[in-house]
Order: C-alpha cells, then sequence, then structure tokens
C-alpha cells in the first residue's frame, strides 16, 4: 500500500507532535560547543520549509536523510524566538517509488492550469499567421506543454519552483504586450513571440522530475538559448513557407534576450524588439528574486539584506518573518546551508 503524505509544513504549528513525511532540501553535521555532533537540516513540501536538528544518534541517523530524500520524520515542534522549527527525535528514509513527489517540490502559488489557459490566449491572439503556426507547434503539442508547464525557470535564482518557468513566460509576455502598445513602432507579434519563446530551452536545460533540480548534461554544455534557437528551427522546418528573415529575427531574440555575452548570450539584442525582450525578462526576474528575498526576511517592514552579489549591491526590502533558526543553547553551533543565500554562485539571475 502507498504511503500517504496527510501532514503540510504550513499547517504545523508550536507544541504540535510531528509525524510525517518530508524532502530533505539540505542536510549537513556539526559538532555542539562539547563536541557532540548533530544534524541540521531543511525539511520541505510543496507549502513550505521549516529547518530541523536532531540532537541524538546524528551519526547514525546521517545516512537516512541526504539531500533530496524523502524520510518518515517524528519529532516536536518549537517556537524560538518567535520562529518555527523541528526537534527531530526520530527519521528513516521513505520509499520514493511509493510516493508522488509533486507533493513535496517547491510549487508556484498561482494555477497551473488557470496560466496555461491565460498563456494559450495569447498564442492565439498573435496575428501574424507564420508567428502564430510557430507558436502553435509548441504551445498545442501536449508533450511539450505538459513539461513546460512544470518546468522550474531555473535551479536557484528566479522562479526555481514547479511551474515557474510557465509563470515567467507568461508575466514577460503580458509585459511584452504592454509595451507593444506603447511604441507603436514595435513589431508587436515579433516581439510577443520572442517572449513566449525565449525561455523554451530550460524544458531540455533542467532536469525537474526531482529535488534538488540540476541541469542536464545537454544544458550545461549548450545552455537553454542555444537549445532555444535549435527548437524554433526545427519547428520553422515543419512549416511550408516560413519565411527565412522571420526565423532569423525570432531566434535572434532567444539568443539575445540575457543582453550580455558574460550573461550567456551568444549575440548581443540587435532589434528594438530584443533591447526590449532582455529587459522584460530581466525585470520580472530580478523582482522575483526580490520577493523570495522579502519572504525570508528577518522580521516585518523595511530592512537592508546582506550584501547581495548577483545584483552587485545591498538591498532595502519590505520583509515577512521567515522560518530558519536553531534550538535555545545552540546559537553559535549552526553551520548549514539555510544560511548560505544563492550569492556567489552565478552573476546574473537568468
Amino acid at each position: 500500500m502507498a504511503a500517504e503524505k496527510k501532514l503540510f509544513i504550513n499547517q504545523i504549528s508550536a507544541g504540535q507532535q510531528v509525524d510525517g513525511l518530508f524532502l530533505v532540501k539540505e542536510m549537513g553535521l556539526a559538532e555542539t560547543r562539547n563536541g557532540k555532533p548533530y544534524l541540521f537540516m531543511t525539511l520541505m513540501d510543496r507549502s513550505g520549509e521549516l529547518p530541523g536538528r536532531v540532537w541524538e544518534n546524528a551519526e547514525k541517523l546521517m545516512p537516512e536523510c541526504e539531500s533530496g530524500q524523502l524520510v518518515f520524520v517524528a519529532g516536536q515542534a518549537q517556537a524560538y524566538k518567535g520562529v518555527l522549527q523541528l526537534k527531530i527525535d526520530n527519521l528513516r528514509k521513505a520509499d520514493e517509488q511509493q510516493l508522488d513527489y509533486a507533493l513535496f517540490l517547491p510549487s508556484v502559488s498561482r494555477d497551473i492550469d488557470e496560466m496555461a489557459a491565460q498563456l494559450s490566449a495569447l498564442v492565439i491572439n498573435v496575428q501574424d499567421p507564420y508567428c502564430r503556426k510557430l507558436l502553435l507547434k509548441f504551445f498545442s503539442d501536449s508533450d511539450f506543454f505538459n513539461e513546460f508547464k512544470m518546468a522550474p525557470a531555473a535551479k536557484i535564482m528566479h522562479h526555481a519552483y514547479i511551474g515557474g518557468l510557465l509563470e515567467h513566460t507568461l508575466s514577460v509576455s503580458r509585459l511584452a504586450e504592454t509595451v507593444a502598445g506603447l511604441y507603436p513602432g514595435l513589431d508587436r507579434d515579433l516581439l510577443l513571440a520572442g517572449a513566449l519563446l525565449h525561455d523554451i530551452g530550460k524544458v531540455k536545460e533542467f532536469s525537474f522530475n526531482s529535488y534538488p533540480f540540476d541541469y542536464t548534461d545537454k544544458g550545461r554544455l549548450v545552455g537553454h538559448l542555444v537549445l532555444g534557437a535549435e527548437m524554433v528551427q526545427e519547428r520553422v522546418n515543419s512549416i511550408t513557407d516560413f519565411p527565412d528573415d522571420l526565423s532569423s529575427r525570432i531566434q535572434h531574440l532567444v539568443l539575445s534576450h540575457h543582453g550580455r555575452h558574460e550573461f550567456g548570450s551568444p549575440t548581443l539584442p540587435m532589434m528594438s524588439e530584443a533591447f526590449v525582450l532582455n529587459f522584460l525578462d530581466d525585470l520580472d526576474a530580478k523582482l522575483n528574486y526580490l520577493g523570495r528575498l522579502e519572504e525570508r526576511a528577518p522580521e516585518d517592514g523595511y530592512q537592508w539584506t546582506d550584501f547581495q552579489r548577483p545584483l552587485d549591491r545591498f538591498l532595502f526590502i519590505k520583509g515577512r518573518p521567515h522560518q530558519e533558526n536553531i534550538e535555545p543553547g545552540h546559537e553559535d553551533e549552526q553551520n548549514s546551508p539555510e544560511n548560505e543565500s544563492d550569492n556567489g554562485r552565478q552573476q546574473n539571475l537568468f
């Protein structure tokens, strides 16, 4: 009989006895002041994250809870300085074949089917017949679209969750439609096609059926911009009399949308629509990045972040409380990935 997940992290409150299934996002071994080993970890499911500590039998239990492992956890939820955490008494590996990974992976908060319908409406609203035919080659293909709807937009930096690619693409496309209405000189259909297709290569760049998300070999070797341009050319080849110049312009938007060589673009934006797409893509990525910082902020209200290397600055954000801390009496023993930000892992948000 398949195991069931009955308790989600957002249902847990201080003082509650916890007995449930969770995904280990991060885990490590440290020592207390007295030299006693303990495990620190972040547990997660689709509803959120919760820091946990194993103070007894740490070395024995360590093989049971490697990063990316689904585990049965028994313990007690505790509040320390108003922050929720889990004191873990016992845990063991779960049989992953019996479980639905979608219950545990970070996921977009918006309704995926509703966003997909909105994106499909944008596709149908493209007037140029060749642009529309090309878009339909992707978004009327149920195999591709189902994958696209589930994919993250990044491994770490922005929209790094199930449905993130759909959410990001929809936002960039809506922005593109708005900007095209403000600047009549822009080719609306070309810009909208570029917005809808700019990140299609990410369905091949990332492996996202388990956690943590990672790059595929092809994704790391080739990258989603080139993969996306190749995918566009494959579909173009299947459309009779597709104009060569239109194909080149669409591929240019895909290949240049990171804006700079050092950010991975093989070519720089050389058309008005390419400049716009680069700015809109960057805007949506940065706002999502800042939103995640606000969610992880230690307190309510405006406050300064640590230095954010991807943006090369401190940020003044309006935060909400997060859920990361350690047990009273062990404040200086934490050496955990929970305190490791995304900083320094890459120097842009794409």
